[in-house]
């Protein structure tokens, strides 16, 4: 409990950090770029205090390779462009109530799930006894794999902005193909494989709220359901929809690949 509530305010100072640089450069996309780099002062802090394993030193080093390529991603995607859609569209309906909502349900909210989806690495930092084992690498393999899938995927669909002749067209090429948010699927699986690395240790069931909750908000609320809404009228995206699985990665049904042809 006592990390749990340490980490809770380790976060909140973050979270209100970041809010208060969001007023001086007009842009609330940038809690985009702190959500990866959260995890990351997370981990260090964690080092800096307390004894830590081999087990959570392979967590953190993950969490790191992650949370590093992601603000990168993120930042450099926004450099010379408007505010993100979606929280250009929340400045404009919350009007005079902007500020304080802002910081709530932007920033602290975020720093409340980045805490919960932390879990496993809360509950690896509670056992400082615990030593690496076959299964840990088979874990991390797993989470290779996600980084991968999810950072071939943010390349592959960066360069198909950068060259599409039309804003109708449809990425449905590469890992695009076989899922229609390869880079969801690859975040979802590196939670559960850092939650998995942990499941030797005591108490492990209780990191599980780690990727249950990234898994819902990016299948049910803040992921998938948003990027599908914003394409719901664009002719193209719809076909690509209906042969293209949602998430995990399978071949595209050959009939309507035969039908859109």
């Amino acid at each position: 409990m006592e990390i749990l509530a340490t980490a809770g305010l380790i976060i909140l100072v973050y979270a209100t950090g970041w809010y208060i640089l969001s007023l001086f450069v007009r842009r609330n996309d940038i809690a985009d770029i702190a959500w990866g780099l959260g995890y990351v002062v997370l981990c260090g802090w964690l080092i800096l205090t307390r004894p830590v394993s081999p087990v959570f030193w392979l967590i953190a080093s993950l969490i790191v390779i992650w949370g590093v390529r992601l603000a990168w991603h993120i930042g450099r995607r926004l450099i010379g462009k408007p505010e993100d859609f979606r929280y250009r569209k929340w400045r404009e309906e919350w009007g005079s109530t902007f500020y304080w909502r802002s910081y709530l349900q932007v920033y602290l909210l975020q720093g409340l799930l980045l805490v919960i989806i932390a879990m496993p690495i809360l509950v690896a930092a509670g056992h400082p006894e615990a030593r690496l084992t076959g299964w840990s690498w088979l874990a991390a393999g797993i989470w290779l794999a996600g980084f991968l899938i999810q950072a071939i995927a943010d390349a592959q669909l960066a360069s198909f902005v950068r060259h599409r002749a039309s804003r109708e067209d449809v990425l449905d090429t590469g890992l695009w193909r076989y899922s229609r948010h390869p880079n969801y699927f690859g975040e979802i699986l590196m939670w559960w494989a850092i939650w998995a690395i942990t499941i030797p240790l005591p108490g492990s069931w209780l990191g599980i709220v780690g990727p249950v909750t990234i898994t819902w908000l990016l299948v049910f609320v803040s992921g998938v359901p948003m990027l599908e809404k914003r394409y719901a009228e664009h002719t193209g995206y719809q076909g690509y929809r209906k042969r293209t699985s949602m998430l995990i990665p399978w071949w595209p049904d050959q009939d309507d690949d035969q039908t859109a042809a």
